[in-house]
């Protein structure tokens, strides 16, 4: 099996109450509004959630993925969106841990993990066996950690404002 990982974690502190911050990190439209490479998000009529994210890496070029999750746990402290049971292919994980910190500060250890398996290379992009789990996954990688980044930052614009 070809197998390509992506993992981001990443704890920092909002100037927002911890209501407005939790609601924030719950509602998926704001991962559509404020993440590059987030092509859409829709809900089915089972209740199953595809994300649709446009991946670009260097000598493999540009491809679409739907990653087909639900939501697993969503209380006060934690948000989290994990792969629906029979995906075998595009698995995501998405979780939000929150904090109230002393006034109207909010602390938040945001973490998303992203496997892409496969039978074979080819089945990932004609280039991606001369390429090599490794290296694609190191620059996925880092292409999340960018989005992902984005993504805090114009939260934090936001929500700070």
């Amino acid at each position: 099996m070809f197998t390509v990982r992506a993992d981001f974690s990443k704890t920092f502190e909002i100037d927002a109450g911890f209501d407005r911050v939790r609601d924030f990190f719950a509602d998926i439209t704001n991962f559509l509004d404020h993440m590059p490479s987030i092509e859409s998000i829709h809900t089915d009529s089972k209740g199953i959630t595809y994300w649709k994210i446009r991946a670009d890496i260097p000598f493999v070029g540009s491809f679409v993925e739907r990653f087909p999750v639900r939501e697993t746990e969503n209380s006060d402290e934690r948000v989290e969106w994990s792969p629906v049971d029979l995906e075998r292919y595009n698995l995501m994980r998405y979780a939000a841990d929150f904090l109230p910190k002393s006034g109207r500060s909010t602390l938040v250890n945001f973490s998303q993990n992203i496997e892409l398996r496969r039978d074979s290379a080819s089945d990932l992009h004609a280039l991606a066996g001369l390429v090599g789990e490794n290296l694609i996954g190191k620059e996925m990688t880092r292409r999340v950690a960018h989005m992902l980044n984005a993504f805090i930052e114009s939260a934090r614009t936001r929500l700070e404002a």
